[in-house]
């Protein structure tokens, strides 16, 4: 037995609750912040990458192939999310995402060490897509099974917060790749930066992932598992498929999820991913400025996120996430078109805007989609529903946008795309009852 289990076997019983709550945020914490990193960074540094990776051509041709391969990376994500809702439901949800940061870390160090295009030729985006899909494959563990983790950890009037972590941590990551990103492009020159500087934060993925992987662990599986193995005890359990009792019993919960979860995936990668590459090469702003000003909206984001998941166990999941998708439907457009010409005020307080709805969205899905399926299956079904949403629609939205916005010169586009989303999430999320204000369901 390690000493932290030690002690938490001597403390009394509200003790070790608590105790064992607050290791298992800070775990969940810790361990998303570190992949999502090392996922985000990629993006940040796409215009990087194309000139690194790819044949010389022009910018938009370049920026497409970058983001073929980003799109390319989110194939994986629905097979990935059946094999670690698998592992996480059979094996434990401790073991999942302890492996999950392992390969994570390792893929997104090695493509630090990757050769150029102009080294190696058509050799290297290769590799660089064989390392994304390695990438994606990870991923598709990681957000899923760390909401299903603090879920099953929290108590149930305060499981929208606690699950909330989640997507705060995985735009914290995303906030130290902008801050990463814009201290590279104010510090090294151009030539520089091509040159060696985009390795920098990629190789920064093995000392933190050994660290995340390190404080997942020394937790203990969560009690709604501990509690479900001993109830499986000696029924053959051992030949489970979760997928199988998901897809046959539950499919219409999946399909629910699914769609709901649409709007969460597109706008995630449009607003936070993909908008530092829109505002440079859509709207003329300088790189900087734009990095700088999702920087900013980043953090003010994290903050509205804990907020929501706050307010979401108050109000209910249902309540949250129709007003968020109601929210989208009625200022996406208006904002969109504010951003052309305008000054770097006004474009943050665009973004900060767009950061409070997408918080609505995502301070609340974690928890919403962790409620929706039983013990048995929980991280199956939120693993296999969210990376399919994300695979379809998430994966795919900085490409589309820019090939739209190429195809038909309409600077719009990606306003358009995320109306489409909100209007299918807010038909989905009408079709299921409140989930809030009651236990997990076992069965």
């Amino acid at each position: 037995m390690s000493a932290a289990s030690a002690t938490l076997v001597h403390a009394p019983a509200g003790a070790r609750e608590d105790q064992a709550l607050r290791r298992a945020a800070t775990a969940s914490f810790m361990g998303n912040f570190v992949e999502w990193f090392d996922y985000a960074a990629y993006g940040y540094l796409a215009a990087v990458i194309a000139v690194v990776f790819f044949p010389a051509a022009d910018k938009t041709t370049g920026l497409l192939a970058a983001f073929a391969i980003f799109a390319l990376s989110f194939i994986v994500r629905p097979i990935g999310g059946i094999i670690w809702g698998h592992i996480g439901d059979r094996y434990g949800r401790r073991n999942a995402l302890s492996l999950s940061i392992l390969i994570m870390s390792g893929a997104t160090f090695c493509i630090a060490l990757l050769p150029t295009y102009a080294q190696v030729g058509l050799l290297a985006p290769v590799l660089l897509l064989v390392l994304r899909l390695i990438q994606g494959f990870s991923a598709s563990g990681e957000y899923a099974g760390a909401a299903a983790f603090l879920a099953e950890y929290a108590p149930d009037r305060k499981r929208g917060f606690y699950t909330s972590l989640v997507p705060a941590s995985t735009a914290a990551g995303l906030l130290f790749g902008s801050l990463f990103a814009a201290a590279l492009y104010s510090l090294l020159e151009s030539e520089q930066l091509h040159s060696w500087g985009w390795r920098i934060p990629f190789l920064l993925a093995a000392p933190l992932g050994l660290i995340g992987r390190y404080i997942r662990l020394h937790l203990e599986d969560t009690p709604k598992f501990r509690e479900m193995e001993k109830a499986m005890a000696g029924k053959g359990a051992e030949s489970r498929v979760p997928i199988r009792e998901l897809l046959g019993v539950h499919r219409a919960k999946v399909v629910i999820a699914i769609g709901v979860t649409c709007l969460n995936a597109m706008a995630f990668y449009l607003i936070l991913s993909y908008m530092p590459t829109y505002l440079s090469a859509e709207m003329g702003m300088g790189e900087t400025e734009s990095f700088l000003a999702s920087t900013v909206s980043l953090a003010t984001y994290i903050g509205f996120i804990f907020l929501m998941g706050k307010l979401s166990d108050r109000f209910g999941r249902k309540t949250m996430l129709i007003a968020a998708s109601v929210l989208f439907l009625t200022f996406t457009l208006p904002l969109f078109g504010l951003l052309d010409g305008k000054g770097f005020v006004i474009i943050l307080l665009i973004q900060m805007a767009f950061g409070l709805m997408l918080a609505m969205n995502d301070g609340t899905l974690p928890c919403f989609l962790a409620e929706i399926f039983p013990t048995s299956v929980r991280y199956s079904g939120f693993a296999f529903s969210f990376n399919t949403a994300n695979a379809v629609f998430g994966g795919t939205a900085p490409f589309i946008a820019t090939w739209l916005i190429a195809s038909t010169g309409n600077t719009m586009a990606p306003a358009w795309m995320l109306l489409g989303a909100a209007g299918l999430a807010l038909v989905a999320m009408l079709c299921i009852s409140e989930t809030a204000h009651g236990a997990l369901a076992d069965d």
